[in-house]
């Protein structure tokens, strides 16, 4: 039996249910609020989602649940083997580079007197960003190829918000990737990559 931790909007767990379903596996769903975090904390030790119970091994973090859904059941294989260095890297990257600046911008908004100039700076590195994905996708429908990977599945539901946004989700750090990615729309492949990784079914 596979169940799901998860909450509303999570671009985490999207990563998680993106790729059950990808697998063909279904899941249990249980879901918190941030205001009560109880369930995920007692079956895991700690607050955050997504956590996976798999036939009772507890998985937490995203993109380790995405491997080791990955290494159980190989089709389609999402770390190809001529592909995985590239995918390990481009995932480190990402959690490690690229989320620096909303991450820095969140921070700046939570201070008394938000310094405007740096955090246009931090928009600046954001929207070049978008033109290196968009410069990726010449090469193929996704971020590494012609092949749906990790890749994808670690940048799809942090980038959506390039042209995408459900407006009943009012988090602050999705607000900064609707509003600070925002010329999303004007990189055609990145706008057609996110309508084809959202086509995608979820658990």
């Amino acid at each position: 039996m596979i169940t799901l931790y998860r909450a509303r909007f999570s671009t985490n767990v999207e990563r998680a249910a993106l790729t059950l379903a990808l697998k063909g596996l279904s899941a249990e769903s249980v879901w918190i609020t941030y205001d009560d975090r109880g369930a995920v904390e007692r079956v895991s030790g700690q607050p955050l989602v997504p956590v996976l119970d798999y036939d009772g091994e507890i998985l937490v973090e995203s993109m380790d649940i995405v491997r080791a859904l990955d290494e159980r059941h190989p089709e389609p294989p999402l770390y190809p083997a001529a592909r995985a260095a590239e995918v390990d890297e481009f995932i480190a990257w990402f959690n490690g580079t690229w989320k620096g600046p909303p991450n820095a911008i969140e921070a700046e908004l939570g201070k008394p007197a938000p310094d405007q100039r740096r955090i246009a700076e931090l928009e600046r590195s954001m929207i070049d960003h978008l033109d290196r994905f968009e410069t990726m996708l010449a090469s193929g429908d996704y971020l590494l190829g012609d092949s749906l990977t990790a890749a994808d599945i670690c940048a799809f539901p942090f980038l959506k918000f390039a042209t995408l946004h459900d407006p009943e989700d009012d988090e602050l750090f999705h607000l900064i990737l609707r509003d600070r990615q925002r010329d999303g729309r004007a990189r055609p492949r990145l706008a057609a990559w996110i309508a084809r990784i959202d086509a995608l079914p979820r658990a």
